[in-house]
């Protein structure tokens, strides 16, 4: 039987020590991690995140010696990545009974990564309450930390916080508890929050709104130590590390636009930067001076070029610009291309190619996966005709995106 390790009346540690050299996310983590997954044994027994997908069948064994599994009515996953939703499959085979609890943008990829197509989802919405038998869970959704699909759960009779990713620390440890640890983990929760979650810093932000007003005694995450000892303190590590540190950042958006639809999408663009306190300036190619417009480019430190395509090219007076490029010191400017388009838009690569050619930071979709796992910011930005209500959520990650780039201070 393995010890039981409570954090309160009917609420288990059920998690995974991972206590190797841990591949993850294209590093090595050297002091390990943990998987930590919760099971509340309530009159409507409920398991809140699972482990990594390589330990689901040992995650199942050790739980039957705690419960039978054909009594857990609810499966909570806060976030589907495959280090916390990977014990699912093995799980939902044997708890029959089960509803899955997560979000709407969670359940395809749930249903598709699990083969769980046939089995109960219950949606949950920011705000939304469920019953468990004595103890209340409250869902606030946490979009993009780090993925859209996140959110919380906090559990209220308790004063839990349910996290997944949010608030962790990557060491495998046994003494499971910040207040039990051997050394101060502030180091390695400050490192975790820089690697894993400054990137999405405006939805920290977002977060620390929600979660402010809730009585938080426990904040219980997915990867390392539980926190109950100075829970203010780490909520004020993430506050203070997410908020804007540099505000003399500028960027400029230069567009050729042919029928207006260009211009749109570099309107939505300053729109959504200047939300992050970035100064911009929109720059109408055909209308300035070629020298002021390169002067403009020189002194700013992220660029958006954007072209309308007319039979496969570029349109107007940009492409004298960007044939100047490559001859200029631009290092350390960041450069993004967008642009709308009826066909193929292929000026819209014809720019990114002479982009490419200098050497400035050049945005691109197959870069920002490799280095961040995001695959909903798209570069360049693509929009057929005039931007739609589904083009909106592209062109606000993406301008957020290079805001934070401009913005990381650490």
């Amino acid at each position: 039987m393995r010890d039981k390790i409570m954090l309160a009346e009917n609420i288990y540690w059920v998690g995974k020590i991972d206590d190797r050299d841990v591949p993850f996310h294209r590093l090595t983590l050297t002091k390990g991690t943990t998987y930590n997954s919760y099971l509340l044994k309530t009159e409507k027994p409920t398991i809140i995140d699972t482990v990594d997908i390589s330990f689901g069948r040992e995650f199942v064994d050790n739980l039957k010696e705690l419960i039978d599994l054909q009594e857990i009515k609810y499966i909570v996953i806060n976030h589907t990545e495959p280090d916390h939703s990977g014990g699912l499959g093995s799980l939902a085979a044997k708890a029959k009974n089960a509803v899955i609890v997560c979000t709407e943008p969670a359940v395809e990829e749930l249903k598709e990564m699990y083969k769980l197509h046939n089995r109960e989802f219950h949606i949950v919405k920011d705000g939304d309450a469920l019953d468990i038998g004595g103890k209340t869970l409250r869902f606030l959704e946490t979009p993009y930390l780090h993925t859209e699909e996140t959110m919380v759960t906090y559990c209220e009779e308790d004063k839990i916080l349910f996290p997944c990713d949010i608030f962790s620390t990557h060491v495998a440890n046994y003494e499971y508890f910040n207040d039990m640890a051997k050394e101060d983990i502030t180091e390695d929760f400050k490192v975790y929050y820089t690697l894993i979650m400054h990137p999405h810093r405006k939805y920290v932000q977002d977060m620390i709104e929600k979660i402010k007003e809730l009585q938080i005694e426990i904040i219980a995450p997915s990867h390392g130590f539980i926190l109950r000892k100075d829970v203010k303190k780490f909520i004020d590590i993430y506050d203070n590390m997410s908020k804007n540190t540099v505000n003399d950042k500028k960027a400029t958006i230069i567009y050729s636009s042919m029928t207006g639809n260009t211009k749109k999408i570099g309107n939505l663009i300053k729109e959504n930067l200047e939300m992050s306190n970035i100064s911009v300036e929109v720059v109408d190619v055909n209308k300035r001076a070629k020298e002021e417009v390169i002067s403009t480019i020189i002194n700013s430190d992220a660029i958006f070029f954007g072209t309308s395509t007319k039979y496969a090219d570029i349109i107007g007076n940009l492409e004298d610009i960007l044939k100047e490029l490559k001859d200029i010191k631009l290092e350390g400017k960041i450069a993004g291309t967008f642009g709308s388009y009826g066909w193929s838009g292929e000026a819209i690569e014809v720019v990114q190619d002479y982009l490419k050619n200098t050497d400035m930071k050049v945005l691109n979709t197959a870069d920002i996966i490799k280095s961040t796992g995001m695959t909903d910011v798209l570069f360049p930005i693509r929009v057929r005709f005039s931007p739609k209500e589904e083009n909106l959520k592209q062109i606000e990650r993406a301008s957020i995106y290079v805001a934070e780039l401009l913005l990381n201070a650490l």
